[in-house]
């Protein structure tokens, strides 16, 4: 990990609690992923009860990831609440074109809104981090238009400042791979379904139950395009491995498999 002044991460990690400060109570949405996991901890430091960690079960995120974030809760010990979206019913999400992610954050913001307002919670806020401002990210829009705060961007945490925090802080997150919603290994164009999202899902548990961490299955219809780190490329192509791997995910529908030569890459669906 880059080296980082400890000034400077004090100085952002003391801005960062007065952000969440100036919120009397405040909702997370929360995905288990590192920056909504630093943002929750904060937030349960700052505002105690006064602040609930949300996180939505629907067909995007796998059950596993899901489990593992209510158990990080637990650990850490902020509290979670699990809501239902269904941004899969979602015209718009089906049709999956490239602002397909604003209506995913569209139903969510609506939903946290809507759990706010019951619970009397004041504000709601995001995990979006400074660096995600310079990317192609249509839910900052969403965001935006259900008045959802982003404090970590509002500081400027970047992602390597956010681990390194979550690493000072004890928190297991510190160190995991990025985990985009599992839409975003589809083609645009290509409409989304629950069972399509469920293969993928069950496509890349089976690289995980091998070893593998950081990785994406892209999904071609009958051909899945496998990412990983190109230093692993080696132990991917073990013959038991490969072999293991050919039968599981053919098991699944896919008829080929394949290696990116380019390695592993966020967001190599907006190449």
């Amino acid at each position: 990990m880059q080296a980082i002044e400890s000034t400077d991460l004090e100085n952002k990690l003391i801005a960062l609690k007065k952000r969440v400060s100036l919120s009397d109570s405040l909702i997370v949405a929360y995905s288990g992923g590192v920056d909504s996991a630093l943002l929750a901890s904060v937030a349960h430091q700052v505002l105690g009860d006064k602040s609930l960690a949300v996180i939505a079960k629907s067909p995007s995120i796998t059950d596993i990831e899901i489990n593992k974030a209510i158990s990080l809760s637990k650990t850490v010990g902020f509290s979670c609440h699990i809501i239902k979206t269904d941004e899969i019913e979602r015209p718009e999400y089906k049709a999956n074109q490239p602002n397909r992610c604003y209506f995913c954050k569209d139903t969510l913001y609506q939903e946290l809104s809507k759990l706010a307002s019951k619970l009397n919670y004041k504000t709601v806020a995001n995990g979006t981090n400074h660096d995600d401002l310079g990317d192609y990210r249509p839910g900052i829009k969403a965001a935006s238009d259900h008045g959802v705060i982003s404090p970590l961007a509002e500081v400027g945490l970047t992602k390597t400042d956010i681990r390194a925090l979550s690493r000072d802080m004890n928190l297991p997150t510190w160190d995991k791979p990025a985990q985009a919603c599992l839409a975003s290994r589809v083609p645009y164009g290509t409409q989304i379904s629950s069972k399509l999202l469920n293969r993928i899902g069950a496509a890349e548990q089976v690289l995980r139950d091998l070893g593998f961490d950081q990785l994406r299955v892209r999904d071609h219809n009958t051909i899945a395009r496998i990412e990983l780190p190109i230093s692993e490329f080696d132990k991917l192509l073990t013959p038991l491995i490969k072999q293991e791997i050919t039968k599981r995910l053919k098991s699944l529908g896919y008829k080929y498999i394949t290696i990116d030569i380019e390695g592993f890459r966020s967001g190599s669906m907006n190449e």
